[in-house]
């Protein structure tokens, strides 16, 4: 038999010459050699739009691969057409796999190569080996040396096409032996499809005579048919040796020539072998098909947990938002009635004090007006007899205490970055702020506030309090102080003042010169009450350099040459004083100086002048 066995699927589009129709695409520039490869050689087969550009198909690949029939090319989508099995496991037509662009040309050496997208570049042999990107996986698989042709025919694919072409309504397939009747029978022995003449021809023939041939008809019901293997290298001869060495299936022909002196057996006595090796990859494989199926089901599973949970968040946030507006819109009005209020209170303040300078103005208007005209018109006797009305009147309404500025300020402001305290169960921002600072009403406290030590820093606070009398609690009032010192008037300290934010205000300063100086502490441009004082800078505070005891016997553990400030003696030679002896203060006291305070400056002489060498002593021990 010849190559005349291969099946020739119908229904397939022609050419005027022959062949199949695929639409053309400019030819692609191959990877050099070191470039980095392309995931995506024929623009994402995925997309569908792509895959109509580019082959003139509807289908999705490779979302819709697996809807497709077996019997069926993933490009063309037609019945297999001399299948070819790619390293990665996919199979596609021939002519499917020649229209493909080489994705690299191992050793490819010249930029600027003349190649062209009629496919001659698979078909060379010449050419060094090619790589493509599988257009179902997208992943790059090597060619052989003898490119498409050399990759192994997908035989389970054929017999597949072949039992669908039989099973399918309309023209049936061509004769095997004569390719030109139509064929009606099948033999089994031969795996051919026959017409009525060469049928005929098969049973005068002695070697075939003996062969059972049955109708095509009776075949569709089969699972299973398949068509014989012959050699590519010997058509006429079927493949029923394997060759261990080069591990694949040759004829007779072929271990006495291209592979002889290979070791070689029969296909039925290797089977076992080499199935059972692959039975066992397939399980390691499966273990992996497994552990990714569970991996992919844990990761859908985590995922539909992210949705869901993604949905209680978003649930959780409108509810929140939604309280906070409710909140932001209860403030809100809340701050609008306050500022209304404060409005009303005002005005109304400022109305009470308008109706009584007033009324205090008309007073004095009817006294003036009254005395000028007893002075312009009234006799000396009358001015006499009515001076003592008149005066007391004149002197009653001097003596009225008013204010010339308005009882009220219009300094009111919204500060919206400050904390509201909460509503409906949320913290809120924003305050009205109304005080008006009162310098008259601003109070100094410190222990500093009067004295100081030169180099040492000093500090005193400053408590702002509004006209009512209480104290701000807000800062951001412009503070100005200035200490200048009396004698020497270049002599100028430049303080810093830290607001506290809450009404008070640190004042620290660090003196450098002694004497006295004089503070000036405004508020708003007006002095704070005790504004302007003075600080008077002193050395700087000596600590003590003695021991704070009962008396020097004590102290000293009964030394006779220990000695004491206080000049107290004890009989007996003893230098130093002791408990109701001459000399001795009643009280504990300093050795260094005798002060009876614990907490005081020394007013021993200063270090560095001579010191009793048995004061020394008493003041180590």
């Amino acid at each position: 038999m010849g190559t005349s066995r291969e099946v020739l699927p119908v229904a397939h589009s022609y050419s005027p010459g022959g062949q199949r129709r695929f639409p053309r695409e400019a030819p692609r520039r191959c990877r050099l050699p070191g470039e980095p490869p392309a995931r995506s050689l024929l623009k994402k087969m995925s997309d569908p739009q792509e895959q109509q550009r580019q082959f003139g198909i509807m289908s999705e690949i490779p979302g819709e691969v697996r809807g497709l029939a077996r019997t069926r090319c993933p490009l063309c989508t037609e019945l297999f057409l001399a299948p070819k099995i790619l390293p990665c496991l996919h199979t596609f037509c021939v002519a499917c796999l020649e229209q493909l662009e080489p994705f690299s040309v191992l050793g490819f050496q010249a930029e600027d190569s003349d190649s062209t997208s009629d496919g001659s570049w698979l078909q060379d042999h010449n050419q060094p080996p090619l790589s493509v990107l599988c257009p179902v996986c997208d992943t790059e698989v090597d060619l052989p040396p003898g490119g498409i042709n050399d990759l192994t025919t997908d035989h389970l694919a054929m017999n597949e096409v072949l039992l669908e072409t039989l099973q399918a309504q309309g023209p049936g397939m061509l004769c095997d032996l004569c390719v030109d009747g139509e064929a009606v029978k099948h033999c089994p022995t031969c795996k051919a499809n026959l017409c009525h003449f060469c049928c005929q021809a098969h049973r005068r023939q002695k070697k075939t005579a003996s062969h059972a041939v049955v109708d095509l008809e009776d075949l569709k019901g089969y699972s299973r048919t398949e068509k014989p293997i012959l050699c590519p290298s010997h058509p006429s001869e079927d493949l029923t040796l394997f060759c261990e060495q080069c591990e694949q299936p040759v004829c007779r022909d072929c271990v006495v020539g291209k592979h002889r002196q290979h070791p070689y057996a029969f296909t039925a006595s290797v089977i076992h072998k080499h199935g059972d090796s692959m039975r066992d990859l397939l399980k390691s494989t499966q273990l992996h098909v497994d552990t990714l199926e569970g991996a992919l089901r844990h990761i859908e599973g985590v995922s539909s947990a992210i949705c869901s949970r993604v949905e209680a968040v978003a649930g959780e946030i409108r509810t929140f938002a939604d309280g906070y507006i409710r909140a932001i819109e209860e403030h809100r009005d809340q701050l609008l009635k306050q500022l209304e209020d404060l409005k009303v209170q005002k005005e109304t303040l400022l109305h009470l004090q308008k109706v009584q300078l007033e009324q205090l103005l008309m007073d004095m208007r009817t006294g003036v007006e009254f005395t000028e005209r007893l002075l312009t018109s009234g006799s000396d006797l009358e001015i006499l007899i009515t001076k003592g009305v008149v005066a007391s009147r004149l002197r009653k309404l001097n003596k009225v205490d008013y204010s010339i500025h308005p009882g009220v300020e219009d300094g009111i402001q919204f500060s919206p970055h400050e904390k509201a305290g909460q509503c409906c169960g949320y913290e809120v921002f924003g305050t009205i702020l109304y005080k008006a600072v009162d310098p008259a009403k601003c109070v100094l406290q410190g222990e500093d506030l009067h004295s100081a030590r030169q180099n040492q820093l000093a500090s005193f606070t400053l408590l702002c309090h509004d006209t009512s009398g209480e104290q701000m609690g807000r800062g951001g009032e412009p503070i100005r102080v200035t200490i200048i010192h009396k004698d020497k008037k270049d002599c100028i300290i430049k303080p810093s003042v830290c607001d506290k934010r809450d009404g008070t205000y640190h004042i620290s300063y660090t003196p450098e010169e002694l004497g006295t100086y004089t503070v000036c502490i405004c508020v708003k441009g007006q002095h704070v009450q005790g504004s302007p004082f003075t600080v008077t800078v002193k050395n700087k505070f000596r600590k003590h350099q003695g021991v704070f005891h009962c008396c020097t016997f004590c102290s000293s553990g009964g030394q006779k040459a220990a000695r004491c400030a206080c000049s107290g003696t004890m009989p007996g030679g003893y230098q130093g004083c002791g408990h109701g002896h001459k000399g001795h203060p009643g009280c504990p006291h300093w050795s260094c100086c005798g002060r009876a305070i614990e907490n005081s400056e020394c007013s021993a002489v200063p270090p560095g002048e001579n010191l009793q060498r048995s004061l020394l002593k008493t003041v180590a021990l």
